[in-house]
């Protein structure tokens, strides 16, 4: 079994309004289960992070990226399975109906855009001590006020 950490990308979608894509994490997933999440995976092999973004967009909403804003950040972290990964965080734009994600099937049960004051839902079942998924918000919205600068 291979020591190195997973290397993982993921994606903050941000609106016309200035909001971010959340969406909810099935209750039977191993790692995060029924919490609130932003879109992203794991590299596959020889994959960039830039490409992984754009599957895993696709894969996760049905959407395609059609801007990539810059980075919000990278973060290590041990997931519930034990494993370490190293998340490399993007915010993008992307095309097509904003107001009908296609869900991944069996991996997600519902999403939000969610406004910088809406952030407390992201605290949804996660442990007291976690705080990742919002820490994560709330740099992508410190980075997506930058670009409209």
């Amino acid at each position: 079994m291979s020591t190195e950490p997973l290397r993982c990308a993921g994606a903050l979608i941000a609106d016309p309004e200035g909001r971010l894509f959340f969406q909810r994490r099935s209750p039977d997933r191993r790692l995060f289960p029924n919490c609130w999440d932003i879109v992203g995976g794991h590299l596959e092999p020889g994959e960039t992070f830039e490409e992984a973004l754009r599957r895993e967009v696709t894969e996760e909403t049905g959407w395609q990226v059609s801007e990539i804003l810059g980075p919000v950040g990278e973060y290590r972290y041990v997931g519930d399975d034990g494993l370490t990964r190293i998340e490399s965080d993007w915010l993008v734009r992307v095309a097509g109906d904003l107001s009908t994600p296609v869900l991944e099937a069996g991996k997600h049960t519902e999403y939000r855009w969610l406004g910088p004051d809406d952030l407390d839902v992201l605290d949804e079942h996660r442990d007291v001590n976690d705080g990742l998924i919002r820490q994560i918000a709330e740099r992508a919205f410190a980075v997506l006020e930058s670009t409209r600068s």
